[in-house]
């Protein structure tokens, strides 16, 4: 028991370890830090991510549901398209807040959970380990996220990244 304590705290500290740790081989860069907060995502600008968003997934025949959340994880704008699972509303959300509070994509999460790290599933606020959030970034700064659901973890990906890459 105590070992798996001790795995669970070790696993966590390095999920929340500084994002400029230094490299573990000679040769290799460290990852960028994560960007800091900005002023939260207006009205317009959450119209333009999950439209972009909505319109890939039109593009490619998915129904999807789209959430954008300031950067304190609350819901700015919802829009779900006609036939999408009802399960998306719930999960879109819960990937937007994932990625707004851990300042990272929610498919890190996903691929921690893939390699067998749990930990992160002790975490207060309890991040989702699945693709499909995104942070959104003007001028280097976060000013909120967005989260798709809907498709496969894939499909949610590619259409979160058009909606986070939409935002001026």
């Amino acid at each position: 028991m105590m070992r798996l304590v001790a795995l669970a705290i070790c696993a966590g500290l390095l999920l929340g370890a500084p994002a400029h740790a230094q490299p573990s081989e000679p040769g290799q860069s460290a990852p960028p830090a994560a960007p800091d907060y900005g002023l939260p995502i207006n009205n317009e600008q959450a119209k333009a991510a999950a439209g972009a968003a909505l319109a890939e997934a039109k593009k490619n025949n998915w129904r999807m549901a789209v959430t954008v959340v300031g950067p304190q994880g609350e819901m700015v704008y919802f829009e779900k398209m006609d036939g999408t699972q009802n399960a998306s509303e719930s999960l879109a959300t819960a990937k937007a807040r994932t990625s707004a509070l851990y300042r990272r994509p929610s498919k890190i999460f996903a691929d921690a959970y893939a390699a067998g790290n749990l930990a992160f599933t002790t975490f207060p606020e309890r991040p989702v380990a699945s693709e499909g959030g995104i942070p959104i970034v003007v001028n280097g700064r976060i000013v909120g996220a967005i989260g798709v659901a809907g498709g496969t973890g894939q499909q949610d990906g590619v259409a979160a990244t058009a909606g986070a890459t939409a935002v001026k």
